[in-house]
């Protein structure tokens, strides 16, 4: 009955509005049929908020592929980020990078397979947040010296200026310009219940005591008044697992499988890092390798033990160029059974070994 009336009042409308509302529905239906395409792509590939342990299942729909028209871009994979801004950076927050090539103040290598490079600007990141009050996210950036994409934030203060206005700061997965982040380090509000969970968001900063357990985190110091050291590449995450009842330490476990113990009064920001992807890029080519200022891979290291015909390795252990023994060689002993007193923050080391590939498996 209503595919009839839809009929006679579609047969009754004139020749040009008949068209007009045929392209109509036709552009309605499509843009249904995409959404629930989307939709149903979004449900099967089974996306969470939570973040996964593993980062070996690399969904192949967010890079970036090209026409192999050359050799060098056959093999080319890109991340898909459409969200990055294609300017230039804010010319306050940077510094200028002096290269060495590895070379130390006598002239000699000190750190090998570096060398050229494109010109870059050191991106100027704040890793301490001390400043309290919100701030707006800008944009999003990309950042030479970082795997992770960096954004650009200012204050709603109206008396700030320079650099106390405009920062620098990691920028978490799925943050977009208009985002509001804020630094609660010198202090968190007096209030409690259901207003002190609004400030556990990603990009927030505070002191780990207040985090509750289970919460995904990145940029964790380990000094109250030291900046951030920990968590801080592409993808990479912390979750706190436990609050010790001393109130003293909290226990945080890294993404190698380590937990380690962490002052309460440390602080860390809410959320993954950016940039899940990055991990699964492709270079394409040796030549991309030396515009990132890598120099080309030795022999010594297609070889180890030296090249040539009929020779024999003299029925020694492989090692290092240092001496050090090496292929398959333990020389460190990290944690609790490593030398007294090493490490005492690692309650638990990462697994290794059989104990690794029992989870992996």
């Amino acid at each position: 009955m209503l595919c009839l009336r839809a009929l006679r009042t579609f047969s009754s409308l004139s020749a040009p509005s008949s068209s007009r509302a045929f392209t109509h529905v036709l552009r309605t239906t499509a843009a249904t049929n995409s959404i629930a395409r989307t939709y149903a792509t979004h449900f099967a590939s089974g996306s969470k908020n939570e973040p996964k342990a593993t980062s070996l299942d690399v969904d192949t729909n967010v890079f970036k592929t090209y026409k192999p028209v050359s050799p060098g871009i056959r093999h080319l994979r890109r991340p898909i980020n459409d969200h990055l801004y294609q300017g230039k950076p804010v010319r306050l927050l940077t510094a200028c990078l002096r290269k060495h090539g590895g070379r130390n103040s006598h002239g000699r290598i000190t750190v090998r397979f570096r060398g050229g490079g494109h010109k870059r600007r050191v991106r100027l990141v704040d890793f301490m947040r001390t400043e309290p009050g919100e701030y707006d996210v800008i944009r999003i950036e990309y950042d030479p010296g970082r795997s992770a994409h960096i954004a650009l934030i200012k204050a709603r203060d109206a008396i700030a200026e320079g650099k106390a206005k405009w920062k620098y700061i990691l920028a978490t997965e799925g943050m977009r310009p208009g985002d509001v982040v804020q630094s609660y380090r010198m202090g968190m509000p007096e209030t409690t219940g259901i207003l002190r969970t609004r400030t556990v968001r990603p990009g927030n900063v505070l002191p780990i005591r207040f985090i509750p357990t289970g919460t995904v985190i990145h940029c964790v110091a380990l000094s109250p008044t030291g900046k951030a050291l920990l968590v801080r590449s592409a993808g990479s995450f912390a979750q706190v697992v436990h609050h010790d009842e001393s109130g003293r330490y909290s226990h945080v476990r890294l993404q190698s499988g380590e937990i380690r113990q962490v002052l309460q009064d440390c602080c860390a920001t809410i959320g993954r890092v950016s940039n899940l992807n990055w991990k699964g890029r492709k270079i394409g080519k040796a030549g991309r390798n030396r515009w990132l200022g890598m120099e080309t891979t030795s022999p010594s290291k297609d070889h180890p033990h030296g090249g040539g015909r009929g020779k024999s390795k003299s029925n020694k252990h492989p090692v290092s160029v240092w001496g050090w023994a090496t292929k398959g060689k333990r020389t460190r002993k990290p944690g609790p059974k490593g030398p007294k007193n090493s490490n005492k923050m690692v309650i638990r080391e990462r697994p290794r070994g059989k104990e690794k590939r029992a989870g992996s498996s």
